[in-house]
């Protein structure tokens, strides 16, 4: 065995009796008191130099480390779900998971995390890409793949800073669009021929989240005082082992849910400004009023269930909204000529733009929608410019300009 000896408290260097090259050094003190000396192996002299070298940079910028050893991206990705389903709620979770076992894992499992550079990141948005995924989901697996890297840092793995700062896939216009006030009209026409016209108003006229839709019970409703409460949604929540309800289920610290049946739950929304009061509008409070006398009854009275009374699926509820706008004969235009159905959430963004051309501020349209902040608002009001060109109208007519 042969040491290379080197400046003192820089480390040092040899070739053990295996062949392996080997350094050690010292990473500051242990709880007894004595040195903590840190060893690191490589397969040639040029590799472990390079290993210490970047040992070295690591004791420098963060005093003592506990541990040089790196691990692969899948072994740190199963320990991080691990504790990412104590602390994220249950949707967040499953979406995570996802984007790790369909994507992030098959693509960089293998890989080790000090070893990772851009062009390995880069490899799961051109996996995506070539599997025709839309860019939404590309973005949100790179997001997924930024915090897995961000945490194993903190955790006191090595990553390299290049890898965590690699470019997502990019940005573009969202695909969700509003409906014109002629198409909405034509769907609530076609909704009207129907029992529960009133939920499909709440989504088109008052904006309701479909969860929150499908979560709404009786006792959140005053029709004397024409408003509702929200202050739950419907959620199936994931199983902790999958397809086995005698598992239980995945439910974080701290999150709020009451159990209705099977992996139906009402849950709190995700944040504070979620939970709110909105008014009812007269139309709406008639509709709720005639639907309340000859709804299904539901033994978690539900203000719109299922004809049995159990709570209806997002599925479910998709379906329905399909048939509505399909006899409705709308579609959304795009623009490779092609067509599509309206999504049900782009209800949610219809009734912010007809908001904001009625005149209501941004603030108020915050308020009702349920949104944390405006700039939540302003990704709904993209499409609508008619309030911006009066205001500008007004102004040039101030300075002469009205012509």
């Amino acid at each position: 065995m042969t040491r290379k000896q080197r400046r003192k408290g820089t480390g040092s260097i040899y070739q053990n009796s295996r062949g392996q090259w080997v350094a050690v050094i010292e990473a500051g003190w242990t709880e007894r008191g004595t040195r903590r000396r840190v060893t690191l192996k490589a397969r040639t002299e040029v590799e472990v130099r390079s290993r210490l070298a970047d040992a070295q940079r690591r004791v420098a910028a963060e005093g003592t480390v506990n541990s040089f050893a790196s691990i692969t991206v899948k072994r740190w990705a199963d320990q991080w779900l691990a504790q990412r389903e104590r602390v994220v709620r249950p949707g967040t979770f499953v979406s995570d998971r996802s984007a790790v076992d369909r994507w992030i894992v098959p693509t960089l499992g293998h890989h080790r995390l000090d070893s990772l550079v851009p062009a390995d990141i880069r490899k799961v948005a051109s996996a995506q890409e070539n599997a025709d995924l839309a860019l939404p989901t590309m973005q949100r697996t790179h997001a997924v793949l930024g915090k897995i890297l961000a945490d194993a840092v903190a955790e006191g793995y090595q990553v390299s800073q290049r890898a965590r700062e690699t470019n997502g896939p990019g940005t573009g216009p969202s695909s969700r669009q509003a409906l014109s006030v002629e198409d909405a009209k034509r769907i609530l026409a076609a909704a009207a021929e129907r029992p529960d016209a009133s939920r499909w108003v709440a989504a088109l006229v008052a904006g309701l989240r479909p969860a929150e839709v499908l979560g709404l019970t009786w006792e959140m409703v005053d029709l004397e005082a024409a408003t509702m409460t929200l202050a739950w949604q419907l959620k199936a929540l994931p199983y902790q082992e999958r397809r086995c309800p005698a598992s239980g289920f995945r439910v974080p610290r701290g999150f709020e849910s009451r159990h209705l049946v099977r992996a139906y739950h009402l849950v709190r929304p995700k944040t504070r400004a979620g939970i709110r009061v909105v008014p009812i509008v007269p139309w709406l409070a008639e509709a709720l009023t005639a639907w309340q006398t000859h709804a299904p009854t539901s033994p978690f009275n539900l203000v719109w269930p299922r004809d049995d009374g159990s709570p209806r699926s997002a599925e479910f509820d998709r379906a329905q909204w399909y048939e509505i706008v399909d006899e409705a004969g709308v579609a959304i235009s795009l623009p490779n000529g092609g067509v599509r159905r309206p999504l049900l959430y782009e209800a949610r963004h219809t009734a912010a733009t007809l908001l904001l051309a009625g005149g209501v501020d941004e603030t108020t349209i915050k308020a009702v929608l349920g949104h944390s902040s405006v700039l939540s608002t302003q990704a709904y009001l993209h499409t609508d410019h008619t309030r911006t060109h009066a205001a500008l109208a007004v102004s040039a007519e101030m300075v002469g300009l009205g012509r």
